[in-house]
């Protein structure tokens, strides 16, 4: 019985250590290596943002998309859960919003912080329609996000040489580049829904009198219909050679 009620509690503290070591290992494995459904849930829940800024400011959502993966860690970066900063966009000079200081390629520099994370796509929109260096990028396609991708990194968008080869591997594995389609379905749309304009006709009627039109099958009503054949009744006998070698 002795030995019994010791392998009881030995059994107990094995199990607990080996659940404690499964655990330790799992979040381990949960924070070293992001699954790939963080971006399939980032995606789902911020690709109707990307696509309005493409609509609005003709930037491919594919790209603005990749951007936001990649910048925010599919948000779950430290910029992104503290500030809703998505885009890695830092102060720079004339920025009068909230910021924050965290290192990046210097110690200590100052992001751009946001209220809301709609806020931070927006600014990411505005910042590259507003400064020069980005101007080129504005003749491209909407559907050319390879040109995109590396013209960002050309400007100046990131200090990393591989920037441009990271988005377009985002590009590509994830399909956003699907996202790009909606800006030529929104113009197709737009196009279909524009009412037509009303425009004076060139053609006038001349010499035209009610018999005409009802002779020309145009006068549908009943009474008019029947007085108008009267009258051309009466108007053809007066006129027919009969009437006239009795009338003399």
């Amino acid at each position: 019985m002795i030995k019994a009620g010791f392998s009881i509690p030995q059994q107990s503290r094995s199990f607990s250590f080996k659940l404690g070591f499964v655990l330790i290992l799992f979040s381990f494995t949960a924070i070293a290596q992001p699954p790939q459904f963080k971006i399939y849930n980032y995606i789902e829940k911020y690709s109707e943002i990307a696509i309005q800024q493409m609509v609005e400011f003709k930037i491919p959502a594919s790209v603005i998309m990749a951007q936001a993966i990649f910048e925010s860690s599919s948000g779950t970066s430290l910029l992104a859960k503290k500030s809703n900063n998505h885009f890695g966009i830092k102060c720079h000079v004339g920025w009068l919003g909230d910021t924050i200081v965290k290192h990046d390629d210097t110690l200590n520099e100052c992001f751009r912080s946001y209220p809301r994370i709609e806020d931070s796509y927006t600014d990411h929109s505005l910042f590259l329609t507003s400064r020069p260096r980005y101007a080129e990028l504005f003749k491209l396609s909407v559907n050319d996000y390879k040109s995109w991708c590396i013209g960002l990194k050309n400007a100046g968008y990131a200090t990393s040489p591989y920037y441009a080869i990271q988005l377009i591997k985002l590009i590509e594995e994830n399909k956003l580049y699907e996202l790009d389609g909606y800006e030529v379905l929104t113009t197709e749309i737009r196009r279909l829904e524009k009412e037509p304009e009303i425009k004076a006709s060139k053609y006038t009627g001349k010499g035209f009198s009610v018999r005409d039109f009802s002779l020309a099958g145009y006068l549908w009503t009943d009474a008019n219909d029947v007085s108008l054949r009267s009258l051309d009744f009466i108007v053809q006998r007066w006129n027919s050679p009969v009437i006239a070698i009795a009338g003399k």
